[in-house]
């Protein structure tokens, strides 16, 4: 079984989502009762709205439980040092254009590029664990190629 990197936050927060999506099975079990209680079930599809949201709650609680029973959290407070790793954040400059972004290596169930957090295994993750500051690396994203600096 192979364990799902996540850091303490990221780990509170699928918790509260599957608090959430539990709390959701009464509400969803009445809204198919009363779509039901409508008659043909063939052509009703409030009955079958309902049934879909409850297949995909049901799904995401499944995947959450998955995720949450296979975390490994790891506690980026402890960890130092000079390299690059998981909970790190990194400065990262495009050597070609000179544009700057700052990242932070979490889980995959974490990753937000808006707010600038990149999964572990994203390739430009992959790439620079382990780096140094001032190292140099080459990206290769898809088609595209970049050389960063960290």
């Amino acid at each position: 079984m192979e364990r799902v990197p996540m850091t303490p936050q990221g780990h509170a927060a699928l918790t509260a989502e599957l608090v959430a999506l539990k709390a959701e099975r009464p509400q969803i079990s009445q809204e198919i009762g009363i779509a039901r209680d409508h008659g043909d079930l063939k052509e009703n599809a409030e009955y079958h709205a309902a049934k879909d949201k409850q297949g995909m709650c049901e799904a995401r609680i499944a995947e959450i439980e998955d995720r949450l029973s296979r975390a490994d959290i790891i506690d980026t407070s402890k960890l130092g040092g000079d390299k690059v790793k998981f909970g790190a954040f990194v400065e990262l400059e495009d050597i070609d254009n000179g544009t700057v972004v700052t990242y932070r290596l979490v889980g995959p169930d974490e990753s937000d590029l808006k707010q600038g957090k990149i999964s572990i295994t994203s390739p430009v993750a992959r790439a620079i664990v382990g780096k140094e500051v001032g190292d140099e690396v080459r990206v290769q994203i898809g088609r595209a190629s970049c050389r960063e600096r960290v």
